[in-house]
């Protein structure tokens, strides 16, 4: 189906598009954290340090991170559909190298390719979904959206601890080739293809570039901090990232539809949305790194038990982020977004104080406090972020969303590091209880925001 639609598809093609949106959406997603619990049995198997097997997952995320913006700008020029398909074929044959990798160099560069077809997916799922609903049921597809994502990264450790009681770590990568074969017929019969400009827009390589070394080096910088690097190795990133950053952002400034969408930050709405869901996610990631140390180091459980009691977090979460979706079509999403982060808040505050020898009840309902809160938040916010956006920036929107996300987790997980290294007693304590004050601090945010314009008064 390549016709374009102006307010959403129909119902029965619009079950197939979102179906199509969730299969890549979550292996993508889920292969950020699923290779996580394996990463000791690679090492041991490729012959690598555990150090060195860190760039597994690192190589992955910084791929998506510098690429992201990029190619949702190439959404916008030549068609939210084609870079989504485009992107699954990547994704999946990439997989199928990561599976046959024999070395720790050949996995860490197909994990490197992979991570350029993750952000293909990425970059246009939400400007697909804007393409996808009508606009007044947007609010339900945002919620979907939120809930696959906010389940596919909480559930890596499940997953992977799943897969691996019955085979070895070749097959967490493996299984993406027959899902992303499967997403790539259903995109072919039923994703929509969406208006390419015709005004003559040309990709940027240069802003491509810039974007690149941009939040390369903001991620490795904050990553080296937090975990005791070389301090003048460090100021040397700093000082390259502000002088490559300045000529970034200078650049866009000329641009009538630039890279690093400056203009879609002037919103403030959008531009405050944003720092609620770098928040969330920051905080949801220094709970997730930190609390399996507290349930394996100090309550001695294994992988799989840490799984199961994680699991609560994305089946609350699952449970809540559709119900969101259809209040934002009601409720102003500052107040729900500010709800959900203070729910969110208490939950990861309540993890903070618990005592030394917990039941598993009493791990769980706080896991179950913590999803709920989460999801209330996120689908209302991700639908603010993409409605407060005219429809022609709908890849840069979707495009600055995941890049939100991904900034927010790579900080969250340095911060562990960080935590970790100034409290070596009480690391999880310590992170949980700084995830917590994000948390609030993100509600206090998006209650602001309802001292904007509503989403129904944006321009769309």
């Amino acid at each position: 189906m390549t016709t374009t639609v102006s307010d959403g598809l129909p119902a029965p093609q619009r079950y197939g598009a979102i179906l199509t949106i969730a299969l890549g959406l979550t292996v993508s997603v889920l292969d950020g954290a699923i290779a996580n619990v394996a990463l000791p049995t690679i090492a041991q198997d490729l012959h690598a340090s555990p150090a060195s097997s860190i760039w597994i997952v690192n190589a992955y995320q910084l791929a998506i991170t510098i690429s992201l913006l990029s190619l949702s700008s190439l959404g916008e020029i030549f068609g939210y559909r084609r870079i989504y398909m485009i992107g699954l074929v990547v994704f999946s044959l990439t997989s199928l190298a990561c599976a046959l990798s024999d070395s720790l160099a050949t996995l860490t560069f197909a994990r490197i390719l992979q991570g350029f077809g993750a952000a293909s997916i990425m970059s246009v799922n939400v400007a697909l979904v804007r393409i996808i609903y009508p606009q007044r049921f947007l609010g339900r597809g945002m919620g979907i959206n939120a809930l696959i994502v906010a389940v596919s990264s909480a559930a890596g450790p499940t997953v992977a601890a799943a897969v691996l009681s019955f085979a070895n770590w070749p097959w967490l990568f493996a299984i993406n080739l027959p899902i992303g074969l499967v997403a790539f017929c259903l995109a072919a019969k039923f994703l929509p293809a969406n208006p390419v400009k015709t005004s003559g827009q040309k990709f940027d390589f240069i802003s491509s570039l810039m974007n690149a070394l941009t939040f390369g080096l903001l991620i490795s910088a904050i990553s080296g901090f937090a975990q005791g690097q070389n301090r003048l190795l460090i100021l040397a990133e700093v000082i390259v990232l502000v002088i490559v950053g300045w000529f970034f952002v200078r650049r866009q400034l000329n641009k009538t539809s630039p890279l690093l969408p400056v203009d879609l930050l002037r919103i403030p709405i959008f531009t405050m949305s944003l720092c609620t869901s770098m928040c969330s996610f920051a905080a949801q990631m220094l709970a997730f790194v930190s609390l399996p140390f507290f349930l394996q180091n100090t309550l001695g459980l294994n992988a799989v038990e840490t799984g199961l009691l994680l699991t609560p977090w994305p089946l609350a979460t699952m449970v809540m982020a559709p119900i969101a979706g259809r209040l934002v079509e009601r409720y102003h999403a500052g107040i729900l977004g500010g709800i959900g982060l203070v729910v969110f808040s208490a939950g990861l505050y309540s993890l903070a104080l618990l005592p030394d020898h917990p039941s598993h009840l009493n791990i769980i309902w706080r896991m179950i406090v913590c999803g709920a809160g989460f999801g209330l938040f996120q689908s209302p916010n991700n639908h603010t972020i993409v409605s407060s956006a005219p429809r022609s920036r709908s890849g840069g929107a979707s495009g600055m969303l995941g890049t939100a996300r991904l900034l927010g987790q790579s900080t969250g997980a340095a911060m562990v590091a960080l935590m970790f290294n100034l409290f070596s007693a009480h690391g999880t304590h310590a992170s949980l209880v700084l995830a917590g004050s994000l948390a609030l601090a993100g509600a206090i945010v998006s209650v602001m925001r309802m001292t904007q314009k509503s989403v129904s008064q944006q321009k769309v």
